[in-house]
């Protein structure tokens, strides 16, 4: 179960801004959160944060979740005192019209929100029209470029408006739950594997730009060099209308972590993984995911050097890359449930070589 103190680091994660190659805020709260149970702890140059236990054993296991979240950034200051600005990670322009933000800027948060032309105003053609980010801009409450120049400076990122609610006894609503849930899933893993005696090293990499292609996941995988990987993220839930679940699966909030058979799972290291499930009786739900190969820290951690025995374990979510995403803490517990025991079953003998092992 997830108890009080891991649930109070879960809101203080989701309440930090960072998007994208701006991760500070997030980076601490990481880092101080694992420091006490970690038998090394670091940020690297890119912002990835790595927690270990048993650094120096020969088999090392990495735990992946992205702490990066989607948003926007800068561009330029309008005459008006309005603000330009450009999507950082992947934006439905449908969802921002009328939404709170925040600049983060170097005199602390500046709130504002994303605003259009009235829908009293627009033409027919307008509004049916999906709207374009650059007829949109920022308000800070500014009353000219002068006025928003004495807070806001070209570059500077710019993130959702901080939200964390409890909408059930375990449904979690939050602008980024991609993939702070994912990131908070393998720090609960460690914390609970730091109290084991497990025979494997074991690197939890909260990873940065996963929403700009990976970009953390690559360097943080090259510098453990691990021998497998289980990262975590997000999924899609497809128990809401206009989802078919005969394309994407059956995948329901509370149904138990997703986990995937396509060519970023690593065949034996899925098959353990489902021994573990079944022999402790832990949830989870199955699909092929909605691609192939790609799309997580996964795909990039299996890439590395000579090559990384890698699973992928989601969380189901829905309304993915909204500021108002829905996660629930039981498919949380069996995301954890699943790593803890895969890594405790563990010799550090292992190959992983599919057909072999």
């Amino acid at each position: 179960m997830i108890d009080a103190k891991a649930k109070k680091f879960l809101e203080e994660l989701l309440m930090t801004c960072g998007p994208s190659g701006f991760e500070f805020e997030q980076a601490k709260v990481y880092r101080d959160y694992l420091k006490p149970f970690a038998h090394d702890i670091r940020t690297d140059v890119l912002g990835n944060t790595i927690a270990r236990l048993n650094p120096d054993a020969k088999f090392q296991f990495m735990l992946s979740g992205h702490y990066d979240e989607i948003g926007f950034q800068v561009v330029s200051i309008m005459p008006q005192g309005l603000i330009s600005f450009r999507p950082v990670g992947g934006i439905d322009p449908l969802t921002l019209p009328g939404t709170g933000v925040e600049i983060l800027t170097e005199k602390g948060h500046i709130p504002g929100v994303i605003g259009r032309k009235p829908i009293h105003l627009q033409t027919p053609d307008e509004r049916k029209a999906v709207p374009k980010i650059e007829d949109l801009w920022i308000d800070i409450g500014a009353a000219d470029k002068d006025a928003a120049a004495k807070f806001v400076q070209v570059g500077d990122p710019i993130a959702f408006s901080r939200n964390f609610e409890m909408l059930s006894d375990t449904c979690v609503h939050s602008k980024s739950l991609d993939d702070k849930i994912g990131a908070f899933v393998i720090a609960e893993a460690f914390r609970q594997l730091a109290k084991r005696k497990i025979k494997v090293g074991v690197a939890c990499v909260g990873t940065v730009q996963e929403e700009l292609g990976l970009r953390g996941a690559i360097t943080g995988a090259f510098g453990v060099n691990p021998n497998a990987a289980i990262a975590v993220d997000v999924g899609f839930a497809t128990d809401v209308p206009g989802i078919k679940p005969e394309l994407l699966g059956d995948i329901k909030l509370g149904g138990g972590a997703e986990l995937q058979r396509n060519a970023d799972n690593n065949p034996p290291l899925l098959a353990r993984i489902l021994k573990v499930a079944a022999k402790k009786n832990i949830p989870y739900q199955m699909t092929t995911g909605h691609r192939a190969t790609g799309g997580t820290d996964t795909a990039a951690i299996q890439m590395t050097r000579g090559g990384v025995a890698t699973a992928l374990i989601s969380i189901p979510n829905r309304y993915m890359h909204t500021p108002a995403e829905i996660c629930d803490l039981r498919d949380v517990e069996s995301a954890v449930a699943l790593i803890v025991e895969t890594i405790a079953s563990l010799t550090g003998k292992e190959t992983f070589i599919p057909g072999i092992d």
